[in-house]
């Protein structure tokens, strides 16, 4: 008996997509409360908050490009990890976590 996997291609690109978009978000937010904390205790100057504050919301915008143009929402890239609850917090219309 043949167990042959037969996958679509624009479903394994998708979900690839998928994958890849999830990981920058993680990192996305990740670099966000970084930069908040770094902010809060003062660590950043003027300038430097403003540039960490632009890229941070040119990133957020290619993030909804992205997503857009792959047929994404940005609640798809929370990955459900089982009995661990969501990866992502919930943000951007997120599935909330389990109890």
């Amino acid at each position: 008996m043949s167990r042959r996997l037969e996958l679509d291609q624009d479903t394994v690109e998708r979900d690839l997509m998928r994958l890849v978009l999830t990981v920058v978000e993680l990192l996305r937010q990740l670099m966000e409360r970084q930069a908040l904390r770094r902010a809060d205790a003062g660590d950043l100057t003027d300038e430097q908050e403003e540039r960490v504050g632009r890229t941070l919301m040119l990133l957020e915008d290619r993030m909804e490009r992205l997503c857009a143009d792959h047929g994404l929402r940005r609640s798809d890239l929370n990955l459900d990890l089982g009995p661990l609850g969501t990866l992502l917090p919930r943000e951007h219309g997120a599935a909330p976590p389990r109890e």
